[in-house]
């Protein structure tokens, strides 16, 4: 079934998704300077990380916080843990409603612990907990959403909350990011034929193809828009039997790429709650990921409608008009430890 039309003047925006507490740290030498090749059978290394910081993360979060810089009020449904206190203040201090994020106080909720070495190699240790329990929170009639965002999350909440919003009618884009590989066949079938939109980078686009088992063809047959990003060569999005291609914008320097996705999907949902063409829509999602980039951690940028409609014009060589909303006030940003 052919996805919906672009959303007119939503009111409110639904992310459903992770919220994570990300600790990572930095390794002042080689991964493989420290790896035997001969007794990877036996590994048992460890490595001092001068460098730690802790930072608010999880997908839902980060859409959500992209979304508030840009004067939206989206409303998170997820599951979080006992430890979550700080972070639901973060939030609420976003002006945000909270009331659809579950407390679970048998669970913490979700981390990753990330070690990058020299050569921004990588090794992540990710605790699901209570995120895989997310499904036990369902979308409630009366809501008031008139757009929904599925993002990286628990398996069956991701199914289970795409099916929530198909049957109250409520378009909604399916991000299934790195939770990909664990739906079916059928499964990954049914989402995308529920779903409006589609997103997903290059290398998660063959995958979805391939475990599908559509061609490119048919499952852009079956959404009302395929959209493929990939980093500093862009994005495309290919609908109504057309490829739309969006050029990446350019960042400053690019201090981390870590949530610069999460920071184009909150740019795609301003875009369609509006209305407006998938040119302008995605050109203003590269532009935020560029502006994430900037900054380390998910959560750390911030900008004012002057400059972001001024960088938009700077990249793309056109004004937009970004609406009113923009420069609504919210704290400086920190990490939570």
């Amino acid at each position: 079934m052919p996805g919906a039309a672009p959303v007119q003047a939503a009111t409110t925006t639904v992310v459903c998704g992770s919220l994570a507490y990300d600790s990572i740290m930095v390794f002042k030498g080689r991964f493989g300077e420290h790896i035997l090749p001969g007794k990877v059978h036996l590994l048992n290394v460890a490595f001092e990380v001068p460098q730690l910081r802790r930072e608010f993360g999880g997908c839902a979060g980060n859409i959500a916080y992209n979304l508030s810089l840009l004067g939206e009020k989206p409303l998170i449904l997820a599951s979080a843990g006992s430890d979550f206190g700080g972070y639901r203040r973060r939030i609420e201090e976003w002006g945000l409603d909270t009331s659809l994020i579950s407390e679970l106080p048998d669970q913490l909720t979700a981390q990753a612990h990330i070690i990058t070495d020299l050569d921004d190699n990588q090794i992540t240790a990710f605790h699901p907990g209570a995120m895989n329990h997310a499904h036990r929170q369902r979308l409630p009639a009366g809501a008031g959403a008139a757009l929904g965002l599925i993002s990286p999350d628990g398996h069956q909440a991701m199914l289970e909350h795409s099916r929530q919003m198909h049957a109250a009618g409520l378009p909604f884009l399916f991000d299934p990011g790195q939770g990909l590989p664990t739906f079916s066949r059928d499964e990954l079938r049914e989402c995308v034929r529920m779903s409006s939109w589609v997103a997903v980078n290059s290398y998660e686009a063959e995958l979805l193809l391939r475990n599908s088992g559509w061609s490119h063809d048919a499952l852009c047959s079956e959404t009302g828009a395929f959209i493929v990003t990939d980093g500093a060569e862009g994005a495309r999005i290919h609908h109504s039997g057309t490829c739309e291609y969006i050029p990446a914008a350019k960042a400053r320097k690019v201090a981390d790429p870590t949530g610069c996705g999460d920071a184009f999907r909150a740019g795609l949902a301003y875009g369609i709650a509006r209305g407006w063409n998938w040119r302008d829509t995605g050109r203003l999602a590269a532009l935020l990921g560029a502006i994430k980039a900037e900054s380390a951690g998910t959560q750390n940028h911030r900008f004012e409608r002057v400059r972001l409609e001024a960088k938009f014009k700077e990249n793309y060589g056109y004004e937009i008009d970004l609406g009113s909303g923009i420069d609504a006030a919210l704290p400086e940003p920190q990490g939570s430890g």
